[in-house]
């Protein structure tokens, strides 16, 4: 029974639901796009990752049918005996040739791609460094490894440069970040971070769930944002944002990959995706690559949306792409101001303590390509509203 007094105990939550204020596991009744239904009213989606807006895409939704009528719906086993098809291998070359890397691995989800390349690749006798704000998959994939892992300042080069002095010259030493930062909105420091892997013999891994599709001139990502492609050992990108499914990949060359092929346990003893999820991203790359316009209106809607509210008055801290944090600080406070904005119309989501530290919580808002001005217009409109009401602006 001890087992489960944890679980008898926590109550939480319940409190939070009582209270009416409980914004987790809301269910959406159509599809992800600007606009979704929940309990039978349209609001508008400024909460999804779906900065390319191809979750409908025609030719996404087509080319889904086309692999199901195909393949059928799964591969009932992993990639490492039954379960790769040609898709698959079809989707890591065409992976590797936009990501201009020798090779790509494409796993069941992005979770299991940090988890598996990072565990894959260091060694007990190795260290990772790792910034204070990345991603969970990542912090997973630490543990799960049996390297030394040692975190640093968040987007902190200085305090980058400390640790690495502190550790063996001679010892393996991969720094692991986001390219852009999931609740901050920030991008990595990246020119500084490969002059000190550079200094330090250090290898490097971006986690660009957010960046591809989203940054540099053709959607590559940090390191083409930054023009440092060539200095980056291992980038990671997932398929549930730009790429409109579900899915995620490690591109590198085509040693390591060919390493962490035969090493991989979230790989080797998980089954490999679906075949409507594969084609999807194949559509998608397809798009990426062919409509540049589309990447083009994100950026005019995140610039415009970055603009009015530093005009109103509302802290956006470091922010610099289409993830748009409204700080708000206290928990509660940012329940209510949750709470206000769904009344009004709007699907964001409230971040609150242990997610970000003490007395910084804030209501996460991100942006697609489909998002239209009459939309953002409302969006504004209720976001002044509802902070003049709770004294935020």
């Amino acid at each position: 029974m001890s087992l489960f007094k944890k679980c008898r105990n926590f109550t939480a939550a319940k409190e939070v639901e009582k209270a009416g204020y409980y914004p987790y596991f809301r269910a959406i009744s159509s599809g992800s796009d600007n606009e979704v239904i929940i309990e039978g009213r349209k609001v508008i989606m400024i909460g999804s990752n779906n900065y390319l807006g191809l979750t409908n895409h025609p030719k996404v939704i087509e080319r889904i049918h086309q692999a199901v009528d195909k393949y059928g719906s799964s591969c009932t086993g992993s990639r490492f005996l039954n379960g790769t098809l040609d898709i698959h291998v079809e989707l890591e070359e065409k992976l590797a040739q936009f990501m201009q890397t020798e090779a790509a691995l494409v796993y069941s989800t992005g979770f299991q791609t940090n988890l598996g390349a990072i565990s894959t690749i260091v060694g007990k006798s190795d260290y990772i460094l790792a910034d204070r704000s990345d991603h969970a998959s990542i912090v997973d994939g630490c543990r799960l490894s049996f390297g030394h892992t040692i975190k640093y300042k968040h987007n902190d080069m200085d305090d980058l440069e400390r640790v690495l002095r502190k550790i063996p010259k001679e010892a393996g030493k991969l720094i692991v970040t986001d390219g852009v930062f999931s609740m901050e909105g920030d991008i990595v420091n990246l020119p500084r971070l490969v002059e000190l892997a550079g200094i330090y013999d250090a290898q490097i891994l971006v986690d660009d769930a957010h960046s591809i599709g989203v940054l540099g001139e053709h959607g590559r990502g940090t390191a083409e944002h930054f023009h440092l492609q060539d200095k980056v050992d291992m980038v990671m990108g997932t398929f549930s944002k730009s790429f409109a499914s579900i899915g995620g990949y490690i591109a590198a060359s085509e040693d390591v990959i060919h390493y962490i092929k035969h090493f991989s346990r979230p790989l080797i003893f998980s089954a490999s995706p679906p075949p409507a999820a594969v084609a999807a991203v194949l559509a998608s790359l397809e798009i990426i690559e062919n409509e540049p316009e589309r990447r083009i209106r994100l950026w005019e809607i995140t610039n415009r949306m970055h603009r009015e509210y530093k005009a109103m008055g509302f802290n956006l801290g470091t922010t610099q792409t289409p993830i748009i944090p409204i700080y708000i600080g206290d928990d509660q406070k940012t329940f209510m101001f949750w709470k206000e904005l769904t009344d009004a119309g709007l699907f964001t989501n409230p971040i609150v303590s242990p997610a970000v530290p003490p007395g910084q919580a804030l209501i996460r808002t991100s942006y697609t390509a489909n998002h239209t001005d009459e939309q953002m217009d409302r969006v504004l409109d209720i976001f002044y509203k509802v902070g003049k009401k709770l004294g935020i602006i």
